[in-house]
């Protein structure tokens, strides 16, 4: 592990790339702790506070958990979002390094929702494309999308949707999405939802909306997102100027 003192890249920033290689090492994700602090600033010649800035940064993200009197540890695997960068689901799983697997495919043609039918500026009777999924990693089905789609894409029931879908709309139809307004909420489980999600009626979940547009700002998709509370967070970061 060295680190670069004549790069124009700050040495906090370096230790942060350097950590986030270590931590995707099957030992420190079982559960290994972290060399601590005296140990890891010397390894890397940098002074404690520098090392600091690095691991304060991955704590925020929910990389890691620093726990008082015992150490730094990889944090549970939780899909990660950022409001800086957003990405796809499947994006999302790639970088946390999980497999994306369905548990459940539906897709159908559905009245639109009011915020749908607002979105493609279509009336609320008009039947849209509806695609419902069941999603997570392997033996954890942790999510729950209902997307609607704008009438105007030529997609069908036919349509192979075992593929990333951001890909389909892409390679199939030439639409590349640019843009995601979102807005997040909490709420109890329905009997329904609590039942894919492997939990309790009345548990807490988080209900993502995604408002998606093309490069012309054109919308393209209406997505709900209903996540298990335990498996997911959001990172938002602001600036001062």
């Amino acid at each position: 592990m060295k680190l670069d003192h004549n790069s124009s890249k700050p040495l906090h920033q370096q230790a942060e790339e350097i950590l986030r290689e270590m931590i995707q090492e099957e030992e420190y994700r079982n559960g290994k702790l972290l060399p601590n602090e005296v140990e890891l600033s010397k390894d890397l010649n940098i002074s404690r506070n520098t090392l600091r800035q690095a691991i304060n940064r991955l704590v925020f993200e929910g990389l890691l958990i620093r726990k008082k009197g015992y150490g730094t540890c990889v944090a549970p695997q939780n899909v990660m979002s950022n409001a800086r960068n957003w990405m796809s689901f499947t994006q999302e799983m790639a970088a946390m390094g999980m497999k994306v697997q369905n548990f459940e495919l539906h897709i159908s043609y559905k009245n639109a929702p009011k915020e749908a039918a607002e979105l493609f500026d279509v009336p609320e009777d008009r039947k849209l494309l509806c695609l419902e999924r069941l999603r997570g990693k392997p033996e954890l089905p942790f999510v729950f999308f209902i997307s609607y789609f704008n009438p105007e894409i030529p997609m069908s029931v036919s349509e192979d949707m075992s593929k990333p879908l951001y890909d389909i709309l892409l390679n199939n139809y030439g639409i590349k999405v640019k843009t995601s307004k979102e807005r997040i909420s909490a709420k109890g489980a329905s009997a329904e939802l609590a039942g894919k999600l492997g939990i309790s009626e009345g548990d807490p979940i988080l209900v993502r909306k995604r408002f998606v547009y093309d490069v012309n700002n054109v919308p393209i998709e209406y997505n709900i997102g209903y996540y298990r509370a335990d498996s997911f967070s959001y990172t938002i970061e602001c600036t001062n100027e």
